[in-house]
């Protein structure tokens, strides 16, 4: 495989986008967002979500839809092998990219199922009393009921117990009091019968074990069973889930309910063992599936914002306004007001799937028996979750607003992906919540006092058409918002823990956000690097993409593109560092990373970075590889959008 180096191309000007045809430049493309066959299952996920079935009908009630749901969630279990599923993490987070932008409740339940539930059953130790037959051909939905209406972020405090009777070995699950029913799992009728993992407080003797899993039978047929309460919640904005208040009433549950696994194993007698010492840590490990978990969040998100994006520049091609000549008309994609911040969120939606790749890898390829290997991989999950997550919300808002008022029509499918993020950004751990601990990590980190950055003479403004040279000033965003917050946290009151924390906490937080911005920025920049320029791409593209998208279809005409893809993708980097560092310039200014000469240069080279990406948009977006039956159920990503309200 041939690499150029970013070196030798400062001013990433050398490379033009030809002679690769565009659908050769999109299947290169298409292949760097998606791996070559169905790495991961995106082919496969791909077909899935071009089936018209699977798409959500926004015209029908509430209670329909959420019946359509799950009846999609079975169609989909028809497809493939669960335990696999279940088991594979980075498949299961290829699901959610492609079913959120088709049904998002759909993506809300198979998460729960796959992931939360049958995950949850299979980390932990097998039982033959608890076969799994019923959920594999989903006889039974499984759901997951952890968070309490008076605990969410801090679950570690949640209410529910699980009390231990020797005399019979079973448990009594009860709910104490209001605030600790159970907040909001989908436990609702729709679907048929279901049961779930309960997190609940192990009790043996009124001693507390901590938090462990049951496994917990909740309706039939018919309802829910003896002892056990749901009540819907209303309806939220955005793709409709039966969520409810669960309660239970000293339900009676079998020995074999108790989840077990190293983190603690309960003998006949009540005795405990575990090889961790706190009930904290074995809450923790009881939950793990949440890390996965957050991985789906982050997919489902970007493959939102894709396909919001996909929606608006597409639209603002066909969409035609009046030009300076009463005898003539063009797109509105064709004005700077409008194309720039599309072409921004383009810039960065690319980061944001670079980065969730990245953090997928790091999570599949982390060594379980380290328990520093397996935090910091924790740490990239949760990272990755909010920055693309709080991403995907604006870059959505923005191509909906783009849109006009055809944006908020629901059958044009922007509406839902606005609210079904939201519910992204809170699931799996708040987002403030994960950067607020992951803040506090970074500040026990050892400064980092910019040593390990490349050499890079500051120069003038041509020093910015250096990517490494960027992404150094990116690095160093984060440097001094460390470096602030530590200072803050010095200059507090001694001993006051908290008044340390809120002194250091917005520079912490901050520098989170600096952390993944970089890290989105490189893993934009090995893309780059990984663009072939020898042809290798061809042969797997002819060899199994038969009607799979562009990437497939485009086969050997891809020999040769990846000058062209490279080009593009630096473009991409270009105009993703250039908007993150114009944010910081003075403080950059101020630090020595930047010179007032470079920081005055900044909106001239961004806007230049607009001319150079504005022609190269519908490629971009149609590498996405979004199916012609998805977007064609949105009337304005058509060019006979006007035709949809026809009578």
């Amino acid at each position: 495989m041939t690499t150029i180096p970013h070196r030798r191309n400062p001013d990433e000007s050398a490379i033009p986008p030809g002679p690769a045809g565009p659908g050769a430049v999109t299947a290169g493309l298409t292949r760097l967002l998606f791996g070559p066959g169905d790495t991961h299952g995106h082919r496969s996920w791909r077909a899935l979500a071009a089936d018209p079935a699977m798409h959500r009908r926004t015209d029908a009630p509430a209670a329909e839809q959420v019946a359509d749901s799950y009846r999609r969630l079975r169609r989909l279990n028809e497809r493939v092998d669960a335990t696999a599923l279940a088991t594979d993490p980075a498949r299961l987070a290829a699901l959610h990219e492609w079913t959120g932008p088709a049904d998002g409740a759909l993506t809300v339940i198979a998460g729960i199922h796959y992931n939360l539930f049958l995950g949850s059953l299979l980390d932990h130790d097998p039982d033959p009393k608890r076969p799994l037959d019923e959920y594999l051909r989903m006889d039974r939905i499984g759901t997951f009921l952890c968070t309490e209406l008076a605990h969410g972020n801090d679950a570690a405090a949640l209410e529910t117990v699980a009390d231990y009777d020797r005399a019979d070995r079973t448990f009594t699950l009860h709910t104490p009091h209001p605030g600790a029913r159970k907040f909001m799992p989908n436990t609702g009728p729709a679907g048929g019968p279901k049961s779930a993992v309960v997190a609940a407080r192990l009790r043996v003797d009124g001693r507390d074990h901590g938090i462990f899993l049951f496994h917990t039978p909740l309706t039939d047929e018919a309802g829910p069973l003896p002892g056990v309460t749901v009540r819907a919640l209303p309806l939220r904005p955005g793709s409709p889930v039966d969520h409810c208040l669960t309660s239970f009433d000293r339900v009676r549950l079998p020995r074999e309910a108790l989840l077990t696994g190293a983190h603690g194993r309960l003998a006949d007698d009540g005795a405990l063992t575990s090889v961790l010492g706190s009930r904290r840590k074995r809450f923790l490990a009881a939950i793990g599936r949440v890390s996965v978990g957050k991985l789906c969040m982050s997919a489902s998100a970007v493959g939102g914002a894709r396909a919001a994006l996909a929606t608006a520049v597409r639209y603002a091609h066909h969409r035609e306004i009046a030009d300076t000549r009463p005898d003539r008309r063009r797109p509105v994609w064709t004005h700077r007001t409008h194309h720039g911040p599309l072409l921004s969120g383009l810039a960065t939606v690319y980061a944001m799937t670079a980065l969730h790749r990245a953090a997928v890898a790091r999570w599949t390829g982390h060594d379980p028996a380290d328990p520093a290997d397996r935090a910091a991989a924790e740490r990239a999950a949760a990272v990755t979750k909010g920055w693309t997550t709080w991403q995907a919300r604006g870059l959505i808002i923005e191509a909906r607003e783009r849109c006009g008022a055809q944006g908020l029509l629901p059958v044009n499918g922007l509406t839902a992906l606005a609210s079904d993020v939201e519910g992204a950004i809170t699931a799996e751990g708040d987002n403030l919540a994960l950067w607020a601990k992951a803040g506090a990590e970074l500040l026990l980190e050892a400064p980092d006092d910019g040593s390990e950055d490349p050499a890079v003479t500051p120069g003038g403004p041509v020093a910015l058409g250096d990517p490494v040279f960027r992404q150094a000033r990116l690095r160093a965003v984060g440097r001094l918002r460390l470096a602030r917050a530590r200072t803050r946290m010095r200059e507090a009151p001694a001993g006051d823990t908290l008044r340390r924390w809120n002194a250091a906490a917005p520079d912490a937080l901050a520098a989170v956000t600096a952390r993944a911005e970089h890290d989105a920025g490189a893993a934009l920049l090995a893309w780059a690097d990984a663009a072939c320029v020898d042809g290798a791409w061809a042969d797997d593209a002819s060899a199994d993409g038969a009607g799979a998208g562009p990437a497939g279809r485009a086969g050997a005409a891809a020999a040769g593109s990846g000058p062209a893809v490279r080009a593009l993708l630096l473009d991409l980097h270009r105009l993703f560092t250039l908007d993150r560092i114009a944010a910081h310039a003075a403080a950059l200014m101020v630090a020595g990373e930047l010179t007032a000469e470079q920081a005055a240069a900044l909106p001239d080279l961004r806007e230049r970075s607009f001319a150079r990406l504005a022609g190269h948009a519908l490629p971009l977006v149609d590498a996405f590889d979004l199916p012609p039956t998805l977007l064609g159920n949105r009337p304005i990503a058509t060019p006979e959008y006007q035709e949809a309200f026809a009578v």
